[in-house]
């Protein structure tokens, strides 16, 4: 696992076509602690997405700096659209950030085994549901037991019950592969469910308007009435 220092002096979006430029970060500063899972909500827009990417080191046209607890942390991360390559099997999009070779296949059959879809090894993402998809990417995100795990709403456009499989998943996986999480939703209860941190980002440039702590029991979080209990408190934060 590794801990995470974000300082962002500034981050423009450049004008295009008649539109302005838009500054999106300006003197921003977040600190995640070693294993923490960090849920950060905001609007639509606002600069989620930009934060991840910037974290991963996709998007490098800002000033300041990432540092991270480890010299070479081992980066995953899932996006909102699994982005699994059609051309390729089951089997080898979780084992595309492997080694190459036996050592690397076998990782791969391991992880399609802890997420429920051994028996989909061999088919083409095309034969797969929305929520099988997520899984896929989910074990390829694990495949390499990451330091630091970036989620951009990976379970978005799933029915409750299909989110609900896919968060439980999640959290058997985090047990076994402890990460640093950093994790963009939209969805307040999910972020309670699942985070030891919720950030609530707002305004342009983006500001940390919220910074709550969970310490909620694996049986509180199982536990409907908690949850919104929480939420309720969040919102009138």
């Amino acid at each position: 696992m590794s801990a995470i220092t974000i300082e962002i002096d500034e981050k423009r979006y450049p004008a295009q076509a008649a539109g302005p430029g838009r500054v999106v970060f300006r003197r921003f500063h977040l600190d995640i602690a070693e294993g923490a899972f960090v849920a950060l909500l905001g609007e639509s827009g606002i600069g989620k997405t930009t934060l991840l990417n910037i974290v991963a080191g996709l998007d490098r046209d800002f000033r300041g700096a990432i540092r991270f607890g480890t010299a070479a942390p081992r980066l995953a991360y899932a996006f909102q659209n699994p982005r699994l390559l059609p051309w390729r099997t089951v089997l080898q999009n979780v084992a595309l950030p492997l080694p190459a070779g036996d050592v690397g296949r076998r990782a791969a059959e391991a992880m399609l085994q802890e997420v429920g879809l051994a028996d989909l090894a061999g088919a083409y993402p095309e034969r797969l549901s929305l929520g099988q998809q997520r899984r896929v990417a989910l074990a390829r995100a694990f495949a390499i037991a990451p330091d630091v795990l970036l989620m951009d709403e990976p379970f978005v456009s799933l029915d409750e019950a299909g989110a609900a499989r896919l968060r439980d998943l999640l959290r058997r996986l985090l047990a076994r592969r402890p990460s640093t999480v950093l994790f963009v939703t939209h969805d307040r209860r999910e972020a309670v469910e699942l985070a030891s941190r919720i950030v609530v980002l707002d305004g342009a440039p983006v500001r940390v308007i919220r910074d709550m702590p969970i310490n909620l029991t694996p049986e509180e979080r199982a536990t409907p009435a908690c949850l919104d209990a929480v939420r309720h408190s969040l919102d009138a934060a």
